[in-house]
């Protein structure tokens, strides 16, 4: 079997696409181990990639250049306003499907899109080639922007032209995937598809990444401590966690004496959650790191990890730290809108928390707590939902359904 797989995003830091991407070629090389895997890598700037860590047969890289000429740029601001057509959109896609349409398509069983961001720009710019008729589409977040939960997009007519440009691509593609059941229903549903969205979990595996960067890690301060690592944007609610913990702390000694909250903060206002909570000296808030790093702290001083939901009502997307958590079996503490897709993988509710709901934020936490101050055994959370089974049998639903 010949797979070819077009990523956007291969990266061994930064946006959890990276990591997620790499180990989906991990886990695809362990399905199919006598298969041919090929990789065309489109990226919009250099970085080093340490791509030689990467199962595949072959790998071709272009760095695109995503700036505009200056008639694209002019003439963008009058069809934006005039006719809510986006010329910038069609020049960054075309710019991508430049090299997709260079591709042999015809040599390969199997051919996976994958994209990174928010603009899913290597889908879109497979639109009216050919290759999108052999082509499983895989989407990690919802398209367009206004879409997203937390987003604060309005639903404008530039926008209606991205679904409707979407809509073409979903159409002309052999079949659609995405990494949340919640999310593979609603898209379904609002492109009107004639065809299923298949849902194919993220993945996690390390065989894929150099971890022995370590130089920046903190240190354990105290007995047990709690960790998270990610952005605080698109309505996760960081501010009830906090004003729950710090209510804890204040209330009970042993919490107060043996625990420590460590942040490592990317996106919103850090410095004000800094200003916010700065007379608790159990709530250290840090600069983010390197995967290597990151992954050192989580996995080997973190005693319980956190993981915030998009908010504030319904979260359908599956976030990308989700296997990289279940693969270190520690327990992970989840602040969720009330509709989320962890509460349909996550069957211990005592670990999900309303992110709404501080009274609820805080009892759980301090069961939780007091639970691991004692306890140190494996704890999984996510049952066999990330296992290399459960993804196969996923893989295989989307390689052979006869609906495409």
């Amino acid at each position: 079997m010949k797979f070819l797989v077009i990523a956007q995003n291969l990266k061994v830091s930064g946006a959890s696409e990276g990591i997620v991407s790499r180990s989906f070629l991990a886990k695809l090389r362990m399905a199919y181990p006598e298969s041919i895997i090929d990789v065309l890598y489109l990226k919009n700037h250099y970085s080093e990639d340490q791509l030689h860590l990467l199962p595949v047969d072959s790998i071709q890289s272009h760095v695109i250049n995503l700036k505009p000429p200056f008639v694209i740029k002019w003439l963008n601001r009058i069809s934006w306003r005039l006719f809510h057509i986006s010329l910038y959109d069609r020049f960054v896609h075309k710019s991508y499907g430049s090299y997709i349409s260079k591709i042999d398509h015809e040599q390969y069983n199997h051919i996976f899109i994958r994209s990174s961001g928010l603009n899913h720009e290597t889908l879109l710019g497979g639109r009216d080639l050919p290759i999108l008729k052999k082509a499983i589409i895989n989407f990690h977040d919802p398209y367009p922007f206004f879409w997203y939960q937390g987003s604060h997009h309005e639903l404008s007519g530039v926008e209606l032209f991205r679904l409707k440009t979407m809509y073409k691509v979903i159409q002309q593609a052999k079949g659609c995937i995405s990494t949340a059941q919640l999310m593979s229903n609603d898209l379904e549903f609002l492109y009107g598809s004639r065809k299923k969205f298949y849902t194919i979990p993220h993945q996690f595996s390390p065989s894929v990444f150099d971890l022995s960067d370590i130089q920046q890690v903190q240190l354990k301060q105290k007995k047990l401590t709690i960790a998270y690592h990610g952005s605080i944007q698109f309505g996760r609610k960081i501010n009830t966690l906090l004003d729950a913990y710090a209510a804890l702390v204040n209330e009970n000694a042993t919490i107060k004496e043996e625990t420590e909250f460590v942040l490592r903060l990317g996106g919103g206002d850090v410095n004000a959650l800094q200003d916010n909570y700065k007379e608790c000296s159990n709530i250290v808030i840090l600069p983010t790191l390197n995967f290597s790093n990151s992954a050192y702290e989580q996995a080997y001083i973190a005693d319980i990890n956190v993981i915030l939901e998009n908010g504030p009502l319904y979260c359908n997307i599956l976030v990308g730290k989700a296997p990289f958590l279940a693969s270190i079996h520690k327990p992970v503490f989840c602040i969720s809108p009330e509709r989320s897709e962890l509460r349909q993988i996550i069957k211990d509710s005592q670990l999900i928390a309303n992110g709404g709901d501080i009274g609820d934020v805080k009892v759980k936490l301090e069961v939780l707590i007091e639970k691991r101050l004692v306890s140190n055994e494996p704890v999984y959370c996510f049952g066999d939902y990330f296992s290399d089974e459960h993804f196969k049998k996923k893989l295989n639903e989307v390689l052979f359904q006869k609906s495409f």
